[in-house]
């Protein structure tokens, strides 16, 4: 597997992987001819030309979608390391607290202790 850079990565330009438009105009064609035969042969005619642009409008609304969502889980994927070739690997540990964190535990801890508690019955 190759390692591409960021830049490499960024000028992607993803191809589809349906044809959402073209799919939904014809369902649409199709739904609207049988809807618009009720009306005679013009309403089915006008009933296909309706439900094809709907149809492609709807298709074309998922292909969008359904890219952005490819995109999403390929970014998701290099960031958890599938693609980039580290998954699994050991991340670094996080930097220590500030001082005044530390302080401010430390003296909300003691306080703590000097308190006394009583038992609770179960």
């Amino acid at each position: 597997m190759s390692r591409k850079s960021r830049k490499q990565r960024e000028l992607r330009v993803p191809t589809p992987h349906t044809h959402g438009e073209e799919a939904g105009a014809l369902a649409g064609e199709v739904a609207g001819a049988v809807v618009g035969s009720m009306a005679g042969p013009p309403g089915a005619i006008a009933g296909m030309v309706i439900g094809a642009a709907a149809g492609a409008m709807v298709g074309k609304i998922l292909d969008e979608e359904a890219e952005r969502i490819s995109l999403h889980d390929e970014a998701l994927d290099d960031e958890i390391g599938v693609s980039s070739g580290d998954l699994g690997s050991v991340r670094p540990p996080p930097p220590p607290a500030p001082p005044a964190q530390e302080e401010s535990r430390r003296s909300s801890s003691a306080s703590k202790s000097d308190t006394v508690t009583t038992p609770t019955r179960r």
